[in-house]
């Protein structure tokens, strides 16, 4: 029920999904039930192909998330949340509230052991081909130096086994690329960056820096990371807009990629864009299974203790 066009698109890219996912793999939807079932007569489909858990409450977009989860047990979120920690389910994915999703996956679920706290990222794509990878881009606005470190360990974790990189270049997103250069946060995060030996660190990059090869992933506090996310949605909403079409920026559409796993979490958690149509939703399925396949939660706990 969650997003500015459900529960429609939800719907509809769920019948995306269904011809792309493996035949073992079984969706299961958190919503109101009967609006559920007319959405599949409406379009012919067959609701015995999918599992529907009825949820008679929703959590809106303006609702604080704290609050809405506890005043609002019995929506689709806080509903899904208590299946997941039950392992009723594997991996939970919605274009609902954010921060519902964020603080409902650290409380229902946990972080992983030694994890400071979660990140969501956004993927880059990069002139030349491929994407890279920046985080955090929302879940922690305020940072210490060790949370950026351990923003860069999951991004190579992430980087590693997700996009197929074999030896990602990580690097500190900052107004400059000399060492003395940027805020208290990013002095102290390079000093502990270059200090890992780990870690495949290449120092600072700027913001021009974020399409081009120096890095695989960067990283940055969330308050950073959020306006550079919303100024590349906003640059690609400004080209469709003046009628330009380029290979290059049709590549910065969120259709294509989804939505973002929150990192660091003792599970499978994808969070949609709100603003998701019917592929962006199919999308988001695919990358749910796609993380939940590459054993990410438990990737990042393995590896964890190797760089500290």
């Amino acid at each position: 029920m969650g997003g500015d066009y459900a529960p429609t698109a939800t719907i509809d890219g769920v019948l995306l999904a269904l011809g792309l996912l493996p035949p073992d793999v079984e969706l299961i939807l958190f919503g109101n039930e009967p609006v559920i079932r007319e959405e599949f007569a409406k379009r012919g489909a067959d609701t015995s192909s999918v599992g529907i858990v009825d949820c008679t409450e929703v959590i809106e977009m303006a609702d604080k998330p704290t609050k809405a989860l506890i005043q609002k047990p019995d929506s689709s979120i806080a509903k899904a949340f208590a299946y997941l920690s039950q392992k009723k389910i594997d991996a939970f994915a919605s274009a609902g509230n954010t921060g519902a999703m964020v603080v409902g996956a650290v409380f229902s679920l946990g972080t992983i052991p030694g994890v400071l706290r979660p990140c969501i990222t956004t993927l880059l794509p990069k002139e030349k081909g491929g994407v890279g990878l920046l985080l955090d881009v929302g879940a922690n606005p305020d940072c210490k130096p060790e949370n950026l470190k351990q923003f860069a360990i999951i991004g190579e974790i992430y980087a590693k086994h997700v996009l197929s990189i074999e030896q990602p270049k990580v690097a500190l997103l900052n107004i400059g690329e000399e060492e003395e250069k940027g805020n208290l946060l990013c002095l102290s995060a390079y000093k502990i960056l270059k200090e890992s030996t780990k870690l495949n660190f290449t120092g600072n990059a700027e913001g021009h820096d974020l399409f081009g090869e120096k890095a695989d992933v960067f990283v940055c506090d969330g308050f950073t990371g959020n306006i550079v996310l919303k100024a590349c949605e906003s640059m690609y909403a400004l080209t469709i807009k003046r009628g330009i079409s380029d290979a290059y920026f049709n590549r910065f559409n969120y259709e294509n990629y989804g939505g973002t796993p929150v990192l660091g979490i003792d599970s499978t958690v994808v969070i949609g864009h709100g603003i998701s149509n019917s592929k962006a939703i199919k999308n988001m399925l695919l990358l749910t299974h796609q993380v939940y396949k590459a054993k990410l939660s438990e990737k990042i706990e393995e590896a964890l203790g190797e760089y500290i």
